[in-house]
């Protein structure tokens, strides 16, 4: 019976040491890949950024800078609500960059905060004169549904939405997206406050959290050694 007792403690113990250990070393694992994407995107944001017009060829491009030529679609803009930048809440203004047809690159122009006026938005128009711009591609992040309701309800563009679902913006839009979004340039003309986040995660992170549990699993380790000495 005592060697009962003393072997199912053990046992779990052992367990949880190891669930440790295998959590720290996950943890080490995504540092690796955060850093493997850095290098990544070090490597994309040093070539040159060259002009281009084809859809296609922006899909291979991303952490890339590019240089866009066509137009912007002023008239077609969304107000990408619920962002948070510098502890200010307000929006993105989205705004569609016409490259042939109706093939389009929806571009950032960056941030501008609502300051308590959610039922006025800042003066986001501009021509539609034929340009070249200068945009950082990623793929965009869905966060949830883009709200519908609250989109027809405005009856107008600019329109409210709540996250990129390229298939709606297409749809309310009547134009062909890249998958790909472009943010625009801090320095280029025509955009709002531009303090773009790296594309990655910190890799320091998650070697802290690695650390933490191999410290935990060593505690514990430690506390059980006493515990056997003991007894």
């Amino acid at each position: 019976m005592i060697g009962r007792l003393f072997s199912l403690p053990g046992l779990l113990i052992s367990v949880v040491i190891y669930g440790l250990v295998s959590l720290g070393f996950w943890q080490l694992d995504r540092a690796n890949e955060k850093q493997t994407i850095a290098q990544q995107v070090v490597r994309a944001q040093s070539i040159a950024p060259e002009k281009t017009s084809n859809m296609l060829e922006l899909v291979e491009k991303e952490h890339h800078s590019v240089l866009l030529e066509g137009y912007y679609a002023s008239d077609r803009q969304f107000i990408y609500d619920n962002q948070i930048v510098n502890g200010n809440a307000g929006y993105y203004v989205m705004t569609p960059f016409v490259l042939t047809g109706q093939q389009a690159v929806l571009i950032n122009r960056g941030f501008v905060p609502w300051q308590g006026r959610r039922n006025k938005i800042a003066d986001i128009g501009l021509n539609d004169q034929h340009r070249v711009v200068k945009v950082s591609l990623i793929k965009p992040v869905k966060r949830i549904e883009l709200d519908i309701i609250e989109a027809e309800e405005r009856q107008q563009f600019p329109l409210l939405i709540q996250s990129l679902d390229m298939s709606q913006i297409e749809s309310l839009s009547k134009l062909t997206f890249s998958p790909m979004v472009g943010r625009l340039d801090k320095d280029a003309a025509d955009g709002f406050f531009r303090q773009w986040q790296p594309f990655y995660g910190s890799a320091d992170k998650h070697l802290g959290y690695a650390l933490q549990w191999f410290l935990m699993a060593l505690v514990l380790f430690l506390i059980s050694l006493k515990l056997l000495i003991r007894r």
